[in-house]
């Protein structure tokens, strides 16, 4: 009887003590993938020019001024501007506030592709500052080989449509991104006081600078990020 009464108190026992809590892991962390930042591709293309004062690199904005940049990569690929152009023109005499050296085809005016359209700043949103490339001209839309490089900012030669006479301004197609130092070296360099006609007269160099070679290059990786590219409003 006594071991009957101890048994079932065992099992009533067994019964009201509570099974012991199972531990779970807790679930898994979710760890975000690390954000990786999106690196854009420069695409534009650079030009080396080789000249008697040395290299000049210069970007071309493609996307921004593609007629004139095509037009200028054509004497490039064509090896034309490595055949017959020179720096033949500094404006000095200008004084400080306008400073820019010309180059173009100083030879076989048969060697010169057919003129191209003109492309305005107002529309290519680009502007003439320190180191910007850009198409001479006489009016627009017959800019052929002869262009030019800015050595100090020239607002006056963007486009003013609101402006009286010609007030289209010059095509500017791109910048120097290296070589400044050679473009002023040819701007600092002797004149002629006989040649050249009208406002040209007192801006002819001599001698000329060759330009030895132009080839493409690839997008140097510290290639600063430039300023012709006119900020939004």
């Amino acid at each position: 009887m006594i071991f009957q009464l101890l048994t079932l108190s065992l099992a009533t026992a067994a019964q009201t003590v509570p099974a012991q809590a199972t531990q779970l892991p807790p679930p898994p962390v979710a760890v975000p993938a690390p954000v990786t930042a999106a690196v854009e591709v420069d695409t534009r293309p650079y030009v080396e020019i080789t000249t008697d004062a040395g290299k000049i690199v210069i970007r071309l904005e493609t996307r921004r001024a593609p007629v004139t940049t095509a037009n200028f990569l054509r004497y490039v690929d064509s090896k034309r501007m490595a055949t017959t152009f020179k720096f033949y023109r500094t404006t000095r005499s200008w004084g400080e506030g306008n400073r820019l050296v010309q180059a173009g085809n100083r030879g076989d005016a048969r060697l010169n592709y057919p003129p191209i359209a003109h492309e305005p700043t107002n529309g290519t949103g680009l502007t003439h500052c320190k180191g910007a490339v850009a198409m001479a001209r006489s009016a627009p839309g017959d800019a052929t080989s002869d262009f030019f490089i800015l050595l100090s900012d020239i607002p006056g030669f963007d486009a003013n449509p609101g402006g009286s006479g010609d007030n289209a301004g010059f095509a500017v197609f791109g910048e120097v991104i290296s070589g400044l130092d050679a473009a002023e070296k040819i701007y600092a360099a002797p004149i002629s006081p006989t040649k050249g006609e009208g406002v040209m007269v007192g801006q002819m160099l001599e001698p000329e600078f060759k330009i030895l070679a132009a080839r493409r290059i690839p997008a140097p990786a510290d290639a600063p990020k430039g300023c012709v590219v006119k900020a939004a409003p």
